[in-house]
């Protein structure tokens, strides 16, 4: 049974999107590939999955477009992104401080630089949780890796 609710394959739309830097590009590849490997996600009502998830942003909206293993459409969700958008800006202006301080300061610094980081991640993850409320039911990780890659739909540049 937890087989079967879970994201088989998940693809973003990042057409349109600036190339993203090395650094983002490393997040989008870690989330992905840990929410492969681990992730809870049911679609209250709709069956059993397991589920390919196709994330993109269209007309100032998150969409979740959800299908079956074999293709066949299970729920698409329109999400708006404004609870998102301060939460987001946050997140980049810390990540952005966040490798400059690998590359310059202390551990001790780094550290502290690391926790404000996850403290906006948990966030997000939590923003995002709720936003699904009856929609999909997720745990905490598999909300954070989801995040992380509402994140780079977002990456400007």
């Amino acid at each position: 049974m937890a087989e079967a609710n879970r994201i088989l394959s998940i693809e973003l739309d990042d057409s349109g999107l600036p190339a993203p830097t090395a650094e983002v590009e490393q997040e989008r590849k870690v989330a992905i590939f840990d929410l492969l490997e681990e992730n809870e996600f049911i679609l209250p009502g709709r069956g059993d999955g397991p589920w390919r998830l196709f994330l993109s942003v269209q007309d100032r909206r998150l969409v979740f477009d959800v299908k079956t293993e074999a293709g066949e459409p299970a729920a698409a969700f329109h999400l708006s992104l404004s609870p998102f958008r301060q939460i987001i800006r946050d997140y980049f202006q810390i990540c952005e401080s966040y490798y400059d301080a690998v590359k310059r300061l202390p551990p001790s610094q780094i550290e502290a630089i690391d926790m404000g980081r996850r403290g906006i991640h948990n966030e997000g993850a939590r923003v995002l949780k709720e936003r699904l409320e009856g929609k999909v039911e997720t745990d905490d990780k598999t909300a954070r890796r989801l995040f992380t890659l509402v994140c780079v739909l977002h990456f400007r540049g």
